[in-house]
């Protein structure tokens, strides 16, 4: 799949609903709903996403921040939480699990979109922050099939957390061939998901 993968953890349905569909209206694709931590341990293991969005007050064993800590250790993925709380002592809880962002509900589609957008951005730079930069030759030397000039610039893109759609207005190109270029590249990496691709592309600028 070429959209980015968003897990939501949510113990209420019509939340976690709304949540859904603000994200495959748009450059997302939910990989699941998780109403409690049991759920959202299971889907971290069997279908790991690009990004997770949590609810930080759940009616089970853990609750978000203990979630977060789990991510942080087994996954270090992006992620935001999205709650009622706003209080010191839940604020002191949550700074400590440094999420890449905290949404009060209630909320809007902009700013929950917003907010994963630059969540992710971010999350990439400070991740590919230590290798040097991506070099075509390089990678190419491990490909059957070597990357085009135009999907290189799209593997960059890519690999700096953009979504399709602003991959599409930095290259003056429509989504839908983004997403082409996208399969393609896939297909070349030998990679599924964005996470498949970017640990490729570390792996290749590490040899």
């Amino acid at each position: 799949m070429t959209k980015l993968k968003v897990l939501i953890v949510e113990d209420e349905p019509v939340i976690a609903e709304n949540v859904s569909v603000y994200l495959d209206n748009n450059d997302f694709e939910v990989s699941g709903i998780a109403y409690d931590s049991d759920e959202a341990m299971e889907q971290l293991r069997q279908n790991t996403p690009d990004a997770v969005i949590l609810d930080i007050n759940l009616e089970s064993g853990q609750d978000g921040i203990d979630i977060a800590t789990h991510i942080n250790t087994a996954y270090q993925l992006p992620f935001l939480f999205l709650t009622s709380y706003s209080d010191k002592n839940t604020l002191e809880r949550a700074k400590k699990v440094k999420p890449s962002g905290y949404i009060v509900k209630p909320f809007n589609e902009k700013t929950l979109l917003a907010s994963l957008e630059i969540a992710i951005s971010n999350h990439a730079a400070e991740n590919n922050h230590d290798l040097p930069k991506l070099n075509p030759d390089k990678i190419n030397r491990h490909l059957v099939t070597p990357l085009s000039e135009r999907e290189f610039e799209l593997v960059q893109l890519s690999y700096e957390g953009n979504t399709n759609t602003q991959i599409a207005e930095r290259l003056f190109i429509s989504v839908n061939t983004v997403k082409t270029h996208l399969k393609n590249i896939y297909l070349k990496l030998d990679a599924s998901t964005r996470i498949d691709l970017t640990k490729r592309l570390r792996e290749f600028m590490r040899r």
